[in-house]
This record gives structure tokens, C-alpha cells and sequence, in this order.
């Protein structure tokens, strides 16, 4: 029986698991239900467990068989503060969603886990598997850095590996590239501090709200004025806030927005130039402009080789493997992990697109084919297993 095989085998319990974790989403660093779930699934077989301190990470541990290094595989298990509208009867209803995936991720290292651990005497080297929460903006992967993940075997690990899915592409399909593959990320908060006041008399005020709705568009005008279209970035506000009543002037209004980009010189350099554009249209409105920078997640970057090893083991076992033309401007805090160590990131689809586009990650509406699970599975063990068998044979 083959990883493959063994993992279809495994899919009704997959399956099961994700939707339960799927029916109760936790947002964050304080996962308590779904770590429960996943210390239930682990039950019984031949790990090491431990769970984090500042946050409910699971970090277990399987030996094999024999002497070898270690490689580690990551599941990240957090949902979105996004009310789900997908009407699935498994959807959740408590006004978080796993929007992106991470029931899906968590389900299938579990499956890794299992599967690993039915061929533990066949393995010379030892296992990380990763379950992290607070992927999702709250630096996750750097706690569980700073609590010693990388050091749970007692050696760190060779490489590392994670997999994604991903509504854009085709269910059972898989996706990456070497290099620089995903974009660095921060977030910032605008405050505009006017006066309010009667809506029916603006002159006697300070209104915020123009200059906020000046600030989104004058953002867009920087990026394609201060910037090299081939060192891109992006900048997306999604959040407006100002007023409570129509005719009534506020005293404050703010805007959220991310900022993304392929290095760090990039991404300070949008600072500086933030920074002076909110100052220079809050004085030419005559209000204060409060700015709140804050950097995220560095680009994720793979390793040539552990993506070439990513690459046969797709061909081999599924077929076919897509090198991204491309980086993605999504962020990921697996980029932390990946500075660390040299690893892969792989994309699998999970949509039926034969009916035409579907809704994307993050969305309400997204909606995830259960069928990559075993998929997933199969593929963290067989790169597990492919590595540490690479490192045995590279021994002398």
C-alpha cells in the first residue's frame, strides 16, 4: 500500500475532522476547542506531545526507527473574524469562519501524522508536526519559534514544508515556485483628528471625513507614482470608520489598510512615504493625522532544492506540478519558519471550477473540496519521508 493508498483510507476521518473544527471556528492565538480536537485525533499513537504556552499550539514529536535528522510539518488551525454565508450544514454560526482553509491544513497533518507514525520503524530521523494557531495577523509561527518548535526533537530540523489551499485553482492540482514566493506584509491605522459638528453647518468644523476618503484614494495615486512597477506593492484599505449619525459631523475618522511587497527595502520605503503623505493632506485640510505602522510577516522564501524535492514528489505521485510564474501578494507567517530553515510551501487547489470561477479565499462564500485532504495528507508525509530517506543516503 502506498502513502496515497493508505491516506484515501484515512478520508472519512479526515473529512470528519474538518468539518467539526469547521462547525466551531476560533480566531487567534486561543484556540482551546480545536486543540482539544487535534490532542483527540493524536491520541494513541507513538508522539511526543506538548502544547504552547502563549498560545494553544500543539507541537508533536514521532522517532523513528532509526537515528536520522528531523524535518518539520506545519498546519495552521485559526480561523477569520468573517461571518460565514455559505449555507454548508456543517457552516459555522458564532461570526467566525475558516475562510482560508485552516480546518482543511489541520485535518491533513493530522493525516500525515497517522500516516508517518503507521511507518515510524521505516524511518530513520524524527518528525515535527507543527500545529499552529494565530496565522492570521497574530504572528503564530513566531510564538511557537520563540517557544522552541524548532528545537522539539532535540536537533533542528533539515527543512521544513507546509501546504495551502487555494480556491484558484483546480481541486487536486498543485502549485509553487523557488525563490521569493509570497510578499512581505504590514498593516497600518490612519486617524484623522478633526472637530465635529451640525451637519447643516461644516464651515464651523474640522471634518475628518473628506480627508480620510482623500487619504484611500491619494494612497492609491502613491503606489503608482512613488514606485517601480517592477518592485511592486500593494496597498488595500478594508477598513472605514467615522460617525454614528448622518447629520452629524464626527470628530474622528480612521482607515485600516496592509501593505505588502517582495523586500524589506521596499516595505520601508512605504512607510516613509505614508508617513508623509497622511502628515502633508492633514495639513492642507488643517487637521492632525495620527499614523500607527506596524510590520508583520517577512516574504516567504523557499529553498531551490526542498522545492525541487517538492516537485518530483508531486510528479510521482499525482502527476503534475505548476511552477508559479510569479510571486502571490499574499503574506504568511510560514516565512518565519522558511528564515530558519531551508523548505517548501506548496499551494494545492481545492475548487470545482468546471462551473467557472468560485469564490476565493477569505470570502464568506468560500467553499473548500473535502477531497484535498488526503491529498494533502499524502503529500507532507511523502516529503517527510523522501527527505529523511535523501539524508540517509547522503551519509557516508
Amino acid at each position: 500500500m502506498t502513502l496515497r493508498d493508505d491516506a484515501r483510507a484515512l478520508s472519512d476521518d479526515l473529512i470528519r475532522l474538518r468539518r467539526e473544527i469547521h462547525r466551531e471556528p476560533e480566531v487567534g492565538l486561543r484556540l482551546p476547542r480545536t486543540q482539544e480536537r487535534v490532542l483527540a485525533a493524536l491520541d494513541g499513537l507513538p508522539l511526543e506531545i506538548r502544547t504552547g504556552k502563549s498560545l494553544d499550539s500543539v507541537t508533536a514529536v514521532l522517532r523513528g526507527g532509526s537515528p536520522g535528522p528531523t524535518v518539520l510539518l506545519r498546519g495552521d488551525m485559526d480561523a477569520l473574524p468573517v461571518t460565514e454565508k455559505t449555507g454548508l450544514p456543517y457552516a459555522a454560526s458564532n461570526g467566525a469562519m475558516h475562510a482560508c482553509g485552516h480546518d482543511l491544513h489541520t485535518a491533513g497533518l493530522v493525516g500525515a501524522a497517522r500516516l508517518l507514525s503507521a511507518r515510524r520503524d521505516r524511518l530513520s530521523g524524527n518528525v515535527i508536526f507543527m500545529f499552529q494557531p494565530g496565522e492570521e495577523g497574530f504572528d503564530g509561527a513566531g510564538h511557537m519559534i520563540a517557544e522552541g518548535v524548532l528545537e522539539a526533537s532535540g536537533d533542528r530540523p533539515v527543512a521544513a514544508y507546509a501546504v495551502h489551499v487555494s480556491t484558484e485553482y483546480a481541486t487536486g492540482t498543485f502549485h509553487s515556485r523557488t525563490g521569493t514566493l509570497m510578499a512581505a506584509s504590514a498593516v497600518f491605522d490612519a486617524t484623522v483628528n478633526g472637530a465635529g459638528g451640525h451637519g447643516a453647518s461644516p464651515h464651523k468644523a474640522k471634518d475628518p471625513v473628506p480627508v480620510v476618503a482623500e487619504l484611500v484614494g491619494a494612497l492609491q495615486t502613491m503606489v503608482t507614482r512613488r514606485f517601480d512597477v517592477f518592485d511592486p506593492v500593494v496597498v488595500t484599505v478594508g477598513r472605514l470608520q467615522a460617525g454614528e449619525a448622518a447629520n452629524v459631523i464626527p470628530d474622528h475618522a480612521t482607515l485600516g489598510a496592509t501593505v505588502r511587497g517582495f523586500s524589506p527595502e521596499v516595505l520601508h520605503k512605504a512607510e516613509r512615504e505614508i508617513r508623509r503623505l497622511v502628515e502633508h493632506v492633514g495639513l492642507a485640510h488643517g487637521v492632525e493625522v495620527a499614523l500607527d505602522f506596524e510590520y508583520q510577516y517577512p516574504a516567504t522564501v523557499t529553498d531551490a532544492d526542498e522545492t525541487a524535492l517538492a516537485q518530483r514528489a508531486v510528479e510521482d505521485v499525482f502527476g503534475s506540478f505548476e511552477t508559479l510564474a510569479a510571486p502571490k501578494t499574499g503574506a504568511e507567517d510560514f516565512s518565519r519558519v522558511l528564515a530558519e530553515v531551508p523548505g517548501a510551501f506548496v499551494f494545492v487547489g481545492a475548487a470545482d471550477l468546471t462551473s467557472g470561477p468560485v469564490p476565493s479565499n477569505h470570502s464568506p462564500l468560500a467553499r473548500f473540496d473535502d477531497a484535498v485532504i488526503a491529498d494533502a495528507a499524502t503529500l507532507l508525509a511523502e516529503l517527510a519521508t523522501r527527505r529523511l530517506a535523501a539524508a540517509g543516503s547522503a551519509v557516508p
